[in-house]
């Protein structure tokens, strides 16, 4: 009797353990940005596209236009038990080009300068009155027109 009621306190004692370890707080960081020190190699008006993705690597995204741009961004986010993880630390370096392939600028920006950009659902109506699909396919049968069509033999369609 003794053994099973101590069974039972470590079985209950490991779940709690468990139950814990499963709220610790965890962190995951997520791509790179050159360093300061990195960033001060880069001369301005020499250094190319080509130069720059040779000593940082390629960057996480580029920008939206073709060649206008490299974003180099890392990211660093909280996860807590079931909470909903939290962005907590973001840093953006945006190296900025000629349309020789030159570097003109370097900006740095982190999550505090971010805006919020609220994302909307547009629905297109689709313009059906009523009735279904036979309905639909009746009402075309007499609508087609012969303009415009292939003319018979000539291979088109």
């Amino acid at each position: 009797m003794n053994t099973r009621k101590t069974m039972i306190k470590v079985t209950v004692m490991g779940a709690v353990i468990l139950s814990l370890a499963s709220c610790a707080t965890r962190y995951r960081n997520h791509g790179y940005v050159p360093s300061d020190e990195e960033l001060a190699s880069i001369t301005l008006g020499v250094d190319t596209r080509d130069s720059i993705a040779e000593t940082f690597g390629p960057p996480s995204a580029s920008g939206v236009l073709n060649d206008s741009g490299y974003l180099y961004v890392r990211s660093r986010v909280k996860h807590f038990g079931p909470r909903r993880p939290e962005v907590v630390d973001r840093q953006i370096v945006a190296i900025g080009f000629d349309g020789n392939g030159i570097a003109r600028n370097i900006e740095q920006y982190a999550l505090e300068d971010g805006q919020v950009v609220p994302l909307s659902r547009r629905i297109t109506d689709n313009n059906i009155q009523s009735g279904g699909l036979l309905r639909q396919l009746g009402t075309n049968l007499g609508n087609f027109s012969p303009i415009g069509a292939p003319a018979p033999g000539s291979g088109d369609f």
